[in-house]
């Protein structure tokens, strides 16, 4: 267990507070969180327009328009695509709120060690997102759409008509999980840097890491071999990456030991 030091236990001793206080706090948090999500999800409802045209412009490779069977499913299509703008733009405010509430109650060098990790988190989803769409989806959609037949006098054509909804879902689902797995590196890093993994753990397991990595990308993934290959391989990636993360950190830690020990 790690020593504390007389300034930690004098930084600790400063931030108790009663249950009650704590409770306030927390209700002043969520309140605030509440409140950003409710303006993130207001601002994307007023510009959902201009987002759907970016999330459908990888299917103009394939069609040049898209139906919809109910009456009142664009209009929710808009109100998903705002809650899922909302959620992504709220994040760093609700994370920010979460720290506020949190930091009080660490060490000073359990703060210092957790904030790159919270910073890390935004940025791996996007990415994971950014894959999906400048990647995956063009790919996917210029292949699924090459089945498509023209009319002629002698066979019937086979046209791609894309539902609002369907194309929607689909496109989310893909940057939710895509930027969710993303977060393979963040939180492997995370577990290294506070002992529960290590190096040689992960490199003994990472066969045993790698089937468990297929499988995932072929539950969540749509079911055929582009797209669970096209999240699989970064998955195998981000593996690796977490191994060199983790190694740098054990490395790092063990310069940082034997530097307090010789003075």
């Amino acid at each position: 267990m790690t020593e504390l030091t007389p300034e930690d236990k004098a930084a600790l001793d400063a931030t108790r507070a009663p249950l009650m206080d704590h409770l306030v706090e927390l209700r002043k948090r969520l309140i605030w969180g509440m409140l950003s999500f409710g303006v993130c999800f207001a601002a994307c409802f007023y510009f959902s327009t201009p987002i759907f045209d970016f999330f459908i412009r990888p299917l103009h490779a394939a069609t040049n328009h898209l139906i919809y069977t109910a009456l009142t499913e664009v209009f929710f299509t808009h109100v998903k695509i705002a809650m899922f703008g909302g959620a992504c733009l709220a994040f760093p405010f609700i994370a920010a709120q979460l720290w506020i509430f949190v930091a009080p109650g660490l060490y000073r060098h359990e703060r210092s060690a957790f904030l790159p990790f919270l910073v890390c988190t935004p940025v791996m989803f996007i990415l994971g997102a950014s894959f999906v769409y400048y990647i995956m989806l063009p790919f996917s959609i210029r292949f699924f759409g090459s089945y498509q037949v023209p009319a002629t006098g002698d066979t019937m054509g086979i046209e791609l008509q894309a539902k609002v909804s369907d194309y929607l879902d689909l496109v989310m689902t893909l940057m939710f999980a895509f930027g969710l797995t993303f977060q393979l590196p963040v939180l492997l890093s995370l577990l290294g840097k506070v002992g529960i993994v290590t190096v040689n753990a992960l490199k003994e397991m990472r066969r045993y890491a790698y089937v468990g990595l297929f499988a995932v990308a072929g539950a969540i993934t749509p079911p055929d071999w582009f797209s669970m290959l096209s999240l699989a391989f970064p998955l195998l990636a981000l593996y690796e990456a977490s191994v060199f993360s983790v190694m740098m950190i054990e490395r790092n830690a063990k310069k940082a030991k034997s530097g307090t020990d010789n003075p």
